[in-house]
């Protein structure tokens, strides 16, 4: 009997047909379509794309994790990788290359960033730690104002890289500016947001404060212009 029961359920997983379903992923414009029996069964699946050939030879890894959302797929970054091989072919003798490694929290992530650059010769360890310091700062500022999946996009479209080579060049102009590695670690905690949001009216606060102190030196410079016009008209 229990034979029986087996061979129907063979014979039923037999009937069902695979077919291909697209996957929405906002971070490339590549298409991709998974093989599976059902949108359920492909949920949670990880898939990896070599974006060698869409990035005109620029070696490139995709890592993102399939959800079901609504009645399709949709993919969210998981991590993108420059290869080794490509940073390897990018560093050259009579040049300097400088790194870095930390977390930040975007709009909806605690990610890893590692960027990495090239000058075009070598430098001193204090342009070195400038120009660490300074991307650190550029970066911070641009992923908190931005989700993982805009930064992931940026990164591929290279606007992200664009835009750091461009604020690094007032230190020092570099050969080679990219982002070695972009990780998302996981959902950004509800204490996390809180401390952000306090931080920011913080800020706001001691602009303002700022402001002020910025407008009294300027009315007490108007009052010392008009005693030298009265002292002016009294001699006269």
């Amino acid at each position: 009997m229990a034979d029986k029961i087996m061979k129907v359920k063979q014979k039923s997983r037999k009937n069902i047909k695979k077919r291909f379903f697209d996957v929405e992923a906002p971070m490339t414009a590549n298409k991709i379509s998974l093989y599976g029996t059902s949108v359920e069964e492909l949920d949670g699946s990880v898939v990896k794309l070599d974006l060698t050939r869409s990035l005109r030879g620029k070696s490139m890894e995709l890592k993102m994790r399939v959800k079901v959302e609504g009645e399709g797929l949709k993919g969210r970054i998981i991590s993108l990788k420059l290869v080794q091989g490509f940073i390897r072919r990018a560093t050259r003798r009579g040049t300097d290359y400088v790194e870095d490694s930390f977390k930040v929290n975007t709009k909806d992530d605690r990610v890893r960033i590692k960027p990495f650059l090239i000058t075009r010769k070598r430098v001193s360890r204090a342009v070195r730690n400038a120009l660490r310091e300074s991307a650190k700062k550029f970066l911070e500022g641009y992923l908190k104002a931005r989700t993982s999946d805009e930064i992931s996009s940026d990164i591929i479209s290279n606007k992200l890289q664009k835009g750091l080579s461009v604020k690094l060049k007032k230190i020092y102009p570099l050969a080679m500016s990219e982002i070695r590695i972009f990780e998302v670690l996981g959902e950004k905690s509800v204490e996390e947001e809180v401390v952000e949001e306090v931080k920011e009216e913080e800020v706001v606060e001691e602009k303002k404060v700022e402001e002020v102190k910025e407008e009294k030196p300027k009315k007490e410079t108007k009052k010392k212009i008009v005693k030298k016009e009265v002292k002016k008209d009294s001699k006269k």
